[in-house]
């Protein structure tokens, strides 16, 4: 991907960024390469399973942690060079709940205003959407929270100062399902006062509430660009495969001589054909010789999800 140079519009910018880490004498690559820009007003999801890349880049960009390679801004700003402007300018969600457990969250919400020479009053607009869930729970301590209610603490916090740029690290991670639809609805509202939001999940139903994605795997981005065209550059057949005995079939349609990959997909497997070319009579054929007399096989239009698997075997 490339970037171009910043400009009024775009918040944050990273360019061929690589940060390795060392273990035990051994260098283990945590980002390599990785470019992306993020504009005002632009809710952008990096996706991705643990260990892909992701907190890495947050902390580089919230100033916690220094770059190896490459360079990144936000709001222009340098993130080696300018690291007290970016902090005042950014909100930051780290993965796990940091706020202090003792205090209340009225109490909390007071104290990172004051960090940030703000007041609750000023920006009470700004987090008013999310603040009212919180309301009948303002003088119950942090720790005492339901993990959603933690959640809509810590982003209250985290914009309390009013920021350019938010930074949110797995934010749905481990909440109920109910929360996570909410807390999305969230972040479509806040978008439209022209923050700019980046947010990373490992959950790819997620992807479609953002307005572009980038996918991460092992440090590296495999694709970037809006939900719809990551899942329109997908070419292969792909077709839904269930049967009574799921289990037995994966491995059979992976054994298959037309199977290009198969996956399990919630209750039924996703299998990509090696070309539009192969006949698909051929595989009922084959699948009653396996004694599957029950199978239901239909074409499927991929998901970001099935493009995931798919760049990650490239």
């Amino acid at each position: 991907m490339n970037v171009t140079a910043n400009d009024n519009n775009t918040m944050i910018t990273v360019r061929n960024l690589s940060k390795t880490y060392s273990r035990k004498g051994v260098g283990e690559p945590a980002l390599q390469n990785v470019s992306l820009a993020v504009k005002a007003g632009e809710l952008f999801g990096l996706i991705g399973p643990d260990g892909a890349g992701k907190t890495t880049l947050f902390r580089i960009l919230a100033t916690l942690l220094l770059p190896g390679e490459g360079e990144a801004t936000v709001c222009g700003l340098d993130v080696v060079t300018r690291w007290r402007e970016i902090r005042a300018r950014t909100g930051y969600m780290p993965g796990r709940f940091s706020l202090y457990q003792d205090l209340s969250v009225e109490e909390n919400l007071a104290f990172f205003a004051t960090v940030f020479s703000a007041s609750i009053k000023e920006n009470y607009e700004l987090i008013r959407d999310i603040y009212v869930h919180l309301e009948p729970f303002k003088n119950r301590r942090a720790g005492k929270l339901s993990g959603g209610m933690k959640q809509k603490l810590a982003l209250c916090c985290a914009l309390i100062h009013r920021p350019d740029v938010l930074l949110l690290d797995e934010p749905t991670t481990g909440v109920d399902p109910v929360s996570r639809v909410e807390f999305w609805d969230m972040l479509g509202r806040l978008k439209q006062q022209g923050i700019a939001i980046l947010v990373s999940t490992p959950y790819m139903d997620e992807a479609s509430r953002c307005d572009r994605i980038a996918l991460m795997r092992s440090g590296r981005c495999l694709a970037t660009g809006t939900p719809a065209r990551i899942c329109q550059s997908y070419k292969r057949p792909l077709y839904s495969v269930r049967s009574s005995r799921m289990y037995p079939l994966l491995g059979h349609l992976r054994s298959w001589a037309g199977a290009h990959s198969c996956y399990a997909f919630g209750h039924s497997h996703h299998l990509a054909l090696k070309d539009s070319a192969t006949d698909i009579a051929s595989l009922e054929t084959y699948l009653k010789e396996k004694g599957y007399t029950d199978a239901l096989i239909q074409p499927v239009e991929p998901g970001v999800e099935d493009c995931f698997m798919e760049l990650g075997n490239d």
